[in-house]
């Protein structure tokens, strides 16, 4: 069972057409990436998917209520004028949450309840990470869209956000859709990997076979430059 499905989609911005009939799944519970330089047309989709950007072509079965978006500028994406707190508290008041607290929510991504009276000023990109990722689990999606959430992010802290990110997976059977622009970032986390180039996909299937038997050049062009990012069990606040 498919918790999202894309067919034929095409995107244009005016004559340019950044999206060019990309077709794919995301079955329930599990993680799919897309990959890409910047300017494939990676971002595009995901725009498309929470109706930022309106498709020229194809089809988007999937409910849009049930889906949230976590950003690549975490910082950028928070008020700098309000606390934690407020911010989690005014999105629960907004949507007419009632069963979640702010503590229950930071307390969720591994972050002290000491944050919930900080600015994002005061905290690192790392935690900024976490609570929008917080904020975006606040109203129980289904599939959460990760647009380059650690692009921003030194490599250690990287691989913490990404721990995050599968253990939420588990834990409350989300499925989640990660943008990233190299595959270093994706390769221990995703399911499938749909790689993208000037708004085509190049190489799409289950993540063992593109990083282990990729087809275009353009893959394997990306392939010779991943790095090791490191992963481990637990996770802390201390980014």
């Amino acid at each position: 069972m498919n918790i999202l499905e894309v067919r034929g989609l095409h995107v244009k911005y005016g004559r340019f057409e950044a999206v060019k009939g990309v077709s794919f799944a995301i079955p329930v519970g599990s993680i799919l990436s897309i990959v890409g330089e910047s300017g494939s047309g990676k971002s595009t989709i995901a725009k498309a998917l929470i109706g930022l950007e309106s498709p020229s072509q194809g089809e988007i079965r999937g409910d849009r209520a049930s889906m949230q978006m976590i950003f690549q500028d975490a910082v950028g994406s928070l008020n700098p004028r309000m606390t934690v707190r407020d911010t989690l508290a005014e999105v629960l008041k907004v949507k007419k949450i009632k069963n979640k607290t702010p503590n229950e929510l930071v307390e969720l991504v591994g972050l002290s309840p000491a944050v919930l009276d900080q600015y994002p000023r005061e905290m690192s990109g790392g935690q900024c990470q976490r609570v929008s990722i917080a904020r975006a689990l606040a109203s129980s999606p289904k599939l959460l869209i990760a647009d380059e959430p650690v692009s921003a992010l030194d490599v250690s802290v990287q691989a913490r956000i990404l721990n995050l990110l599968r253990d939420l997976r588990k834990r409350l059977n989300l499925s989640i859709l990660l943008i990233a622009h190299d595959l270093a970032v994706v390769k221990n986390v995703s399911d499938y990997v749909c790689v993208m180039e000037k708004g085509k996909f190049v190489d799409a299937g289950k993540s063992e076979d593109v990083f282990s038997k990729p087809e275009s050049d353009y893959t394997k062009k990306l392939l010779s430059v991943v790095p090791t990012i490191g992963f481990t069990e637990k996770e802390n606040d201390n980014e």
